[in-house]
């Protein structure tokens, strides 16, 4: 089941119970500095997405801090949380989020590189990053998901998976001390902890089906790894800041409940329209 509900997140214990989800996914404003509007066809007609302007980074980190604290409280046990920002306030960010949960709750991060070529004048900035904690310590990391592996390169194919076995499988093994351990080609590697293969591009254009309109929309590629990484089937998924829908949409695609909130009446129309769309059932409140 998916529901929306248009309201604060801060207020999302009125409708979610404590402890209950999986993965809790936190996309709020990096602290811009500016307002953001939707794509319309005209540009008269572009509402306004969210208002990503603050006195100064400590109100930001004030705001952010007491939306942390109610999400950290419906996460389950072995649930995740994650935290997604640019170079602007991800390092105090990581602070705000180490003092409220626990810095042995900090599990890592993963470098997200959206490939829409570099920006600023001096020190340009080409990547964004997602902070993980666990509630336990620990990530769920469903390392075997066909979404975090990835080809051997060629000439480690040919170097080094020179055996088949009775099916016909290129593999080779590796001896660690006492312990044999046997790689297979066709598994593929680990994704490591820098992802360039989730290009922006395919949400942020208007020449792609998956786009709509929204600002600063993330591709479904991203977000199907983070799903399937983090959760299992049937398992519930907070989208703390909806936007456009498109963690809500991957959700019912994966098999996931998922509750999503936005306090923009951009984000409630677009996605009522993408899940409608999609045939998707979904059920819609207000906080």
């Amino acid at each position: 089941m998916i529901s929306y509900y248009s309201g604060d997140v801060v207020h999302a214990a009125r409708v979610v119970p404590p402890a209950s989800a999986a993965l809790v996914y936190c996309d709020p404003p990096f602290a811009v500095q500016k307002q953001f509007k939707s794509r319309a066809k005209e540009e008269a007609e572009a509402a306004i997405a969210y208002d990503d302007r603050w006195p100064d980074l400590d109100a930001y980190l004030a705001w952010l801090d007491a939306r942390l604290t109610v999400l950290w409280s419906l996460l389950r046990d072995d649930g995740c949380l994650i935290l997604h920002l640019d170079q602007r306030a991800v390092h105090d960010a990581k602070v705000v989020g180490d003092r409220r949960f626990g810095r042995q709750t900090f599990a890592g991060e993963v470098i997200w590189v959206p490939g829409n070529g570099a920006k600023g004048k001096t020190l340009p900035m080409t990547h964004q990053t997602l902070l993980f904690w666990g509630k336990n310590g620990r990530v769920r990391w469903n390392g075997a998901d066909e979404t975090l592996r990835e080809p051997y390169a060629e000439l480690s194919q040919k170097m080094h998976f020179s055996n088949v076995d009775s099916d016909g499988r290129r593999y080779r093994d590796r001896v660690v001390g006492t312990k044999t351990y046997r790689y297979y080609a066709d598994v593929g590697r680990a994704i490591g902890s820098v992802w360039s293969d989730c290009p922006a591009m395919a949400a942020n254009t208007p020449l792609r089906k998956e786009s709509t309109g929204y600002p600063t929309q993330k591709p479904k590629s991203l977000l199907r790894r983070l799903v399937r990484a983090t959760t299992d089937p049937s398992d519930l998924v907070i989208d703390a800041f909806s936007g456009s829908g498109g963690l809500l949409e991957t959700c019912f695609d994966e098999g996931r409940s998922a509750i999503g909130f936005d306090i923009g009446a951009a984000s409630a129309e677009i996605v009522a329209t993408r899940l409608a769309d999609a045939k998707y059932a979904a059920t819609f409140g207000k906080l």
